[in-house]
């Protein structure tokens, strides 16, 4: 048993100082002012801050190899023990287009490793039922329209280890959507080519968030709205964002924050280098690319897109943290793991007054030795 103590928290956007955390079982057993148990380990927050822990939607590798080059449960278990040390708790990992075996080899890898995750969630199909217009990095060759048939055996196969998928809605028959959302599967609308009706309709027909708004669809034309006007104007529609600078400008971040409020939410897009096809990464300055020079990632991790909001994006903290916790956790529908509240599991992060990452704990486990 654990008791942080001394920690400051935010409790919407009022901040609360000389609060307690007793951790018990994995989870919050208690938080407030309180007088703590001689039974607790102590650890003194020395006043610094404490909250949930980060929750990644969109993530394709982290600490070494490439999830989709190497779809295996050891790529998971790397995956999960090195974004729990940069302070994400929970995470789906990303699949891109790949051919149809990739994505079974996936699958089987997510279910082998689902009975030992701590913060693995699942998948993140993203792909590859685009848009042909609107490739961005992903390999044509693979890119289709989805069939009834396909999608039906690819889910089944899954055994509720596929949580989101990034569609293409235009060019989708209502029979694969309504399939798809009657799994419980979290659609996002993404690497796409809509009109404003399109987005409209898919919005209102049970498409609930968008894939790294402003990339891989169509600029806003002042005569001709479309998807990123369309989801400005509605009004529950949710939509990620890659803070790096790089794949959106800070300005352009701090205009989108204004416009959607509580409706923006963070991801990092993030993916490691990878000398096999169909996706061939190189690092180049602060971002990935492909071969030919195509943005294909970034290399930033959701503390980093914090901080990012909060120096260059004019984003209040209270709020640049939600976008990296209870946002996404809203979005995949699952609250409990980034709640500050009795009963939820202990997701916790401990932050210095410069927003560096001091402590890490998954379901009550500590992990020594983050990274920022």
């Amino acid at each position: 048993m654990i008791a942080i103590t001394n920690a400051k928290y935010y409790r919407g956007s009022k901040i609360l100082h000389n609060q307690s955390i007793l951790i018990s079982n994995g989870q919050i057993e208690a938080i407030g002012e309180m007088e703590v148990p001689d039974t607790y380990q102590q650890f003194d927050a020395a006043g610094q801050l404490i909250t949930a822990g980060f929750m990644e939607l969109q993530i394709y590798g982290s600490g070494g190899n490439l999830f989709s080059a190497y779809p295996t449960v050891e790529t998971l278990r790397q995956m999960e023990l090195d974004l729990a040390r940069k302070g994400t708790t929970s995470f789906l990992v990303c699949l891109a287009t790949n051919s149809i075996d990739v994505f079974y080899k996936a699958i089987e890898a997510a279910k082998a490793f689902r009975s030992e995750a701590n913060g693995f969630m699942g998948l993140h199909l993203e792909g590859p039922y685009l848009n042909p217009k609107r490739l961005g990095a992903h390999p044509e060759v693979y890119v289709k329209k989805a069939t009834l048939d396909e999608v039906t055996a690819l889910i089944e196969a899954a055994e509720g280890t596929v949580k989101m998928m990034t569609l293409a809605a235009e060019l989708q028959d209502p029979e694969v959507i309504e399939y798809l959302l009657s799994k419980g599967i979290v659609l996002s609308l993404g690497h796409s080519d809509a009109t404003f009706e399109q987005a409209t309709a898919a919005y209102n027909n049970g498409f609930t968030t968008t894939t790294h708004l402003f990339n891989a669809m169509p600029q806003i034309h002042h005569r001709a709205p479309n998807l990123p006007v369309a989801l400005f104007s509605h009004p529950t529609a949710h939509a990620s964002i890659i803070a790096d600078g790089e794949h959106v400008n800070f300005e352009v971040v701090k205009m989108a924050a204004k416009l959607m409020q509580d409706r923006l939410f963070l991801i990092t897009d993030a993916v490691t280098a990878c000398d096999l096809p169909p996706y061939k990464h190189r690092l180049q300055g602060d971002k990935y690319v492909t071969e030919e020079g195509t943005l294909s990632g970034s290399n930033i991790t959701l503390l980093q897109a914090v901080q990012n909001c909060v120096k260059h994006g004019d984003i209040e903290l209270p709020r640049a943290l939600a976008m990296a916790s209870t946002i996404p956790a809203k979005v995949i529908g699952r609250k409990e793991l980034t709640e500050l509240a009795c009963g939820m599991p202990a997701n916790l992060l401990v932050l210095s007054d410069d927003l560096s990452l001091k402590r890490v704990f998954v379901a009550g486990i500590e992990y020594l030795n983050p990274i920022n």
